[in-house]
């Protein structure tokens, strides 16, 4: 089977497009992840500095290099920045399913480009890597993760009680999934 992410590839929907975060990158980047509302959302922590962005700049970038999953910047087409990033999270090509992750700057939620983009992700998920599911994960308390999943046709098939140990307390995880 080829290796659908050897180049990198593109996508793009109408208002956003997904691509390859580079350094240039860094300060959009910063400018969400370092906020503790999109921090407690998710299982890493707010990015104290632009060297912790870097950071994960640099491994998407080692990971592009290794033709992996990795992290797409949301690029905002009108605004011309990075509001977010969206990533198949995890691949087992050979059972054909994969975990989606995505994060957004606080100042574009409620536009609806979340869910324009994890149909994009489902799609290319579906017709390039040949997958028969995709699901996602959201802590209990995240609805507007929640929302995402439920507007772009996923399932929801259960929580999991005390999943994750993060931030020192251990989370329920809803669990959401689309088959093709």
């Amino acid at each position: 089977m080829e290796n659908v992410f050897n180049p990198f590839p593109e996508l793009e929907t109408e208002r956003i497009k997904l691509k390859k975060l580079t350094y240039e990158d860094a300060a959009d980047i910063h400018h969400y992840a370092s906020q503790r509302i999109v921090s407690d959302n998710v299982t890493w922590d707010a990015h104290k500095s632009i060297e912790e962005t870097l950071q994960f700049i640099d491994f998407a970038q080692s990971r592009y290099a290794d033709h992996q999953v990795a992290p797409w910047e949301i690029n905002h087409k009108k605004d011309q920045k990075v509001i977010g990033t969206a990533d198949f999270v995890w691949w087992k090509k050979d059972h054909r399913v994969a975990e989606i992750g995505y994060v957004l700057s606080p100042d574009y939620w409620g536009k609806g480009l979340m869910p324009e983009v994890v149909n994009k992700m489902i799609d290319f998920g579906f017709n390039n890597m040949k997958l028969v599911r995709v699901q996602a994960l959201c802590f209990e308390e995240n609805i507007n993760s929640e929302r995402v999943m439920q507007k772009v046709g996923m399932s929801y098939e259960g929580t999991m009680t005390k999943r994750f140990f993060v931030k020192g307390e251990h989370k329920n995880l809803k669990i959401y999934a689309i088959t093709n």
